[in-house]
């Protein structure tokens, strides 16, 4: 573990204590259930319990009727507005738009899956309003359930049936590489082929999903609260696709957010119905998610059936990667969904590697199940795992040592800018270094002893590994405009200076456990030279805040702190202005260091203090070259994703008898480019890997062929806890500076998701070949029943 060097107060560098902390950990945090209004009513929205079926009728009439009972919405009252759209437009190989059927605010005609919401009651208290949604009876005519992906390409009924076909889009990339990298399979002299599962996963943050909305009649406004990682883009949906509110009518204010890790992304069917609700009863409408709601109605992560052959001279030199992949999202499209699966997945099909030729092609899948979207990581977990099992396979195959096989084709220090065979371009990174810290860190020397050791008590041992590359920032615009993208992927900030000195730093981006309001002040007080606990934070409110893109995929300081960056600099640039008109000095020859203003070659100075305190008391301004006040807006597009990388180990201890894997050491070697914050950092890593074990080893959403959710509640549902995991290493020391943004970070709060599940498989599948088993995969979860199986099969 790395040594407390924890403190109070720092710049960029530092390992500031988060500031945030002491309201959460004090239960003084500040959540949408939190929030009370005056005259507030709850709603309770009333979901399938079949997976498909058509809506004969609903009949509300007793429940209109009950005690403290105003309202009951069913579909029906949703018809003529809008619905959720897509963000991302994917066009199949062929060129043909995707199919995106319309996503309601209530279901209507049919519903698709079990959880389903196709009615709504609006009572005085929840408790009158779950009665009164238990009184309404609706006649569905369940159909037959489409679940298994296979089955629904090959048209095993319909989920939709206005566009007459399950599949979504098939997607080919790079199209022009297909040819070739056909031929070079065809050719090569040696081919692994592995077919494997990404299992799907219940995001299962630690606050549920929970909306309130509040009309204001006498000014025409709407005010929703709400757990969202992305306020700017909720608003936007709402107004201009869903509900048809004008912009500039609809303030959403997103408080403490406790997790999202995706999830909360999103704008759900809730958060329009608690706005509609509101304006028609003028009261405030409330609702929160029960845990139980939560399994059926959140948007789900991974759910990728994958076919991924790995073609490479005798020697390991990789020729080609080929991936056939079907993707589940669901009964319906989601925000992000489309883009998962394709352009944060497929583009990283090259992985750290110099391998020619790439080709990716992905079905994406309707089915009766709750929707699929992005779940940390998002897409580059799954892209990772693909690559890094298939690795280890050839590995085996070749006979040679799987570090040796990965160091022989990684990308190298001198090839960057590196131009990926899957589409993107590379700008800084050191495979080979990450690899050299890992083997230190794990002891590779020492694990045959250990190994025999387990093996004198009955156990055996396995060491798993892989390497990783992530694209980060989901940006810029021009970019993902080209891939498909239907917004703009920039972020802004402003930089407010108070008369006496004091900062507030208004963010596009939310903070929902990443600790925003501690790192963004680290990098404002080193570039003015003051302390950080005189600047505030302010974010998760679209009155407040410049329109910024939230946060996901990593990119909260490589886009959004860059534009904080920007923001200062024009602060620094109008400061000088002051300082020289109040130093009677030109503007050329102020010097500005440690947060004083100086004329060079003097003694002369003004602190920032006081040029702040000078911007708005502006006696005697020259008002034609300096405007009174100290506050700058920018906003940030950056040139390219961001690209942090990894290689990451996991040894593991397996109880023949049981099936157990026990982990006993994990370590995670991070390249995160430079550092704001270190401690900050070490917890991201330890959270991504805590995610990422959990997939590989308990977690796993299961329905039945009628379209059930067999895992709903944490009775089914298995979440690591402690004793799951072990004390990690990590170092995320000498990393390699982006070369586009001006912080030169990466991100890095995804990393752990993906270089996890890769390591715990391999390690497994290492421990089982020790034994004598000859199991070349598994799919996870690797729970002690499938291991168990596994190791005592037939002909194993």
């Amino acid at each position: 573990m790395p040594k407390d060097n924890t403190t109070t107060e720092g710049g960029i560098g530092a390992a500031t204590v988060r500031r945030e902390d002491i309201r959460f950990l004090t239960g003084e945090g500040n959540y949408t259930d939190d929030i009370r209004l005056q005259g507030e009513c709850h709603a309770i929205f009333v979901r399938s319990d079949v997976a498909n079926g058509v809506i004969k009728s609903i009949d509300t009439s007793t429940a209109e009727g009950m005690p403290g009972v105003l309202a009951v919405f069913t579909g029906e009252d949703f018809v003529e507005v809008g619905g959720n759209p897509a963000g991302w437009l994917i066009n199949s190989r062929d060129g043909e738009p995707m199919k995106e059927p319309k996503r309601p605010v209530l279901a209507h005609g049919k519903v698709r899956h079990v959880g389903d919401a196709y009615a709504a009651v609006v009572a005085e208290t929840r408790e009158q309003a779950l009665d009164a949604a238990g009184a309404i009876e609706a006649d569905i005519e369940e159909l037959p359930a489409v679940i298994n992906m296979a089955s629904a390409v090959a048209g095993g009924g319909l989920v939709h049936d206005e566009i007459d076909t399950n599949v979504c889009f098939d997607w080919g990339w790079i199209e022009d590489n297909r040819a070739a990298t056909d031929a070079a399979i065809k050719a090569a002299p040696h081919v692994t082929t592995l077919e494997l599962v990404n299992n799907r996963l219940v995001p299962n943050a630690m606050e549920t999903r929970a909306s309130m909305g509040d009309y204001n009649a006498g000014t025409g406004e709407y005010t929703l609260y709400t757990t969202s990682q992305n306020p700017h883009m909720s608003r936007l949906l709402i107004c201009a696709f869903v509900l048809g509110i004008p912009e500039n009518k609809l303030r959403v204010i997103a408080p403490d957010v406790g997790g999202g890790f995706g999830s909360k992304i999103y704008h759900y069917g809730e958060e329009a119905l608690v706005l509609a609700a509101s304006k028609k009863l003028k009261r405030p409408v409330r609702w929160t998610s029960t845990r139980s709601e939560a399994f059926l109605s959140d948007a789900h992560g991974r759910d990728h059936v994958t076919k991924i052959e790995l073609a490479c001279e005798k020697d390991g030199t990789f020729i080609a990667f080929r991936t056939e992949t079907m993707a589940n999202v669901g009964a319906y499209l989601s925000n992000f969904s489309t883009a998962t699966p394709t352009f944060l997945h497929g583009t990283l099909m090259a992985g750290n590697y110099t391998v020619p030729n790439v080709y990716v092609n992905v079905k994406a899948v309707f089915t009766n199940t709750v929707p699929v979207d992005a779940y940390r990581g998002a897409g580059r977990p799954e892209a990772t795992y693909s690559i890094e099992r298939v690795i280890d396979m050839a590995a085996r195959e070749l006979g040679m040592d799987p570090i040796e096989l990965r160091r022989k084709n990684f990308v190298k220090p001198d090839q960057y800018p590196f131009a990926s065979a899957a589409g993107l371009e590379y700008d800084s990174g050191n495979y080979d270094l990450q690899m050299d810290k890992l083997e230190a860190m794990i002891d590779r020397p020492g694990f045959a002893a250990r190994r025999a050791e387990s093996e004198k008590n009955g156990k055996l041992r396995g060491l798993g590994l892989n390497a990783y590359i992530e694209a980060c920032g989901i940006a810029p615009s021009n970019l993902v405009g080209v891939l498909g993208a239907r917004v703009g992927l920039y972020d802004a900030a402003t930089v407010r200076v108070n008369a006496t000195g004091s900062l507030a730093v208004m963010v596009g981006a939310h903070s929902h456990g990443q600790g925003h309001e501690t790192a963004f002040p680290q990098v404002v007080a080193e570039m003015l030279g003051i302390d950080p606990q005189s600047i505030d934070i302010v974010h998760g409110d679209t009155a407040k805040i410049p329109f910024g893109m939230g946060t996901y995929g990593s990119r909260s300081l490589a886009v959004c702190g860059s534009a904080v960056v920007r923001a200062t600099e024009k602060i620094i640039a109008k400061a000088k202005k002051i300082a020289a008109h109040m130093l009677e000095a030109a503007e050329a020859d102020i010097e500005f260091e440690a947060g004083n203003f100086s004329v060079a070659g003097t003694d002369k100075s003004v602190s920032f203090g006081e040029v702040a305190f000078k911007a708005y008391i502006p006696h005697n301004f020259p008002i034609e070259d300096i405007e009174p006040g100290l506050e700058e807006t920018a906003f940030y597009d950056p040139a390219n994703f961001t690209y942090p990388s990894g290689a990451y180990a996991c040894e593991v201890e397996l109880d023949p008898e049981t099936g157990k894997v026990t982990i006993e050491r994990f370590a995670a070697a991070d390249d995160f480019g430079n550092i704001i914050n270190p401690m900050i950092v070490t917890g991201q890593v330890h959270g991504g890997i805590g995610q990422g074990i959990g997939q590989a080893l308990i977690e796993q959403t299961a329905y039945d062929d009628d379209g059930q959710l067999l895992s709903a509640s944490y009775m089914d549902y298995a979440m690591p806890r402690a004793e799951d995991v072990p004390f990690y290493q990590v170092n995320h020391d000498d990393g390699t500076p982006c070369a586009h943004n001006p912080l030169g970070v990466k991100g890095c709060g995804e990393a752990g998701a993906i270089g996890s599940p890769a390591s715990v498989v391999n390690a497994v599948i290492d421990a089982m070949q020790s034994g004598g088993k000859n199991v070349t995969h598994m799919d996870m979860p690797l729970t002690p029943s499938r291991v168990w199986e596994a190791m005592n099969a037939k002909g194993v």
